[in-house]
């Protein structure tokens, strides 16, 4: 019988090739079959005009399970609250 993924120990490789985004914003979020679509975006300066309008440009988009979606709103929430950010409600 094939043992439970959680029973085996499993290797973390960091990949230095890895592609890495700057997002400004995320701008939303879809739940669809159990998995989380979150929408990040950039603000983008408009260099031919001045001064330059700013457009809100999509520059990623990240699909998680439910489980992990959730592993990394609490993950992030912790790692804020440590760093000294308080959530405050707006």
């Amino acid at each position: 019988m094939a043992k439970d993924i959680k029973e085996q120990p499993v290797k973390f490789v960091d990949d230095p090739l890895a592609q890495e985004i700057y997002a400004s914003a995320a701008s939303g979020f879809f739940v669809a079959n159990g998995n989380i679509t979150i929408t990040f975006e950039s603000l983008r300066p408009d260099h031919s005009d001045k001064p330059g309008p700013l457009t809100r440009v999509v520059v990623g988009r990240m699909v998680m399970p439910v489980s992990g979606a959730q592993g990394l709103a609490i993950g992030l929430f912790d790692f804020l609250e440590k760093q000294g950010f308080k959530y405050e409600k707006p």
